[in-house]
């Protein structure tokens, strides 16, 4: 690929599944995925190979012991911290290639030290009131369609 990739960041994922499946569509999109913090499985669970299949050897996979190691590793970034905390919309933002879109874990979500301490930066998928969140593979598959959308797609070749 030519351009720089979008990078998923998963904080402290719960389910292998999720994971998986997150595996799964950074194969199909060209992205990075970064795995945060103590994860809630082991990296051969049964479930997350299942899910991500034998997409698995195609993705870029990096584990990093906390957001702050993450943030400080790329400094020159933008971070993009999704919660159902945040207020901005995530179609109010510009992104570029190789902005880090960072997600919490199923259970907890995201540390809100990070969601109210950027709030430029912190975003929200809408949804109806009075209802938890979205799962955590397709609020991911959501927020990097719109950003892959933004930027024309341009890992594909429309042509063929």
């Amino acid at each position: 690929m030519d351009k720089e990739s979008f990078r998923i960041v998963l904080h402290e994922p719960d389910i292998p599944q999720n994971t998986g499946n997150i595996i799964r569509l950074c194969s199909c999109t060209g992205s990075s995925l970064y795995l945060v913090g103590k994860l809630g499985f082991h990296l051969t669970d049964r479930h997350m190979k299942r899910a991500g299949m034998d997409y698995i050897r195609d993705v870029k996979i990096e584990k990093a012991a906390s957001l702050k190691e993450l943030r400080d590793k790329f400094p020159d970034n933008n971070f993009y911290y999704l919660s159902t905390k945040a207020v901005k919309n995530y179609t109010d933002i510009e992104f570029k290639p190789g902005d880090f879109l960072v997600f919490g874990s199923e259970t907890k979500g995201l540390p809100e030290e990070f969601v109210f301490s950027n709030p430029e930066n912190s975003l929200t998928i809408p949804m109806l009131d009075k209802k938890r969140s979205l799962n955590l593979a397709n609020s991911v598959s959501v927020v990097l369609y719109e950003a892959l959308r933004q930027n024309n797609f341009w890992y594909t070749d429309f042509s063929k």
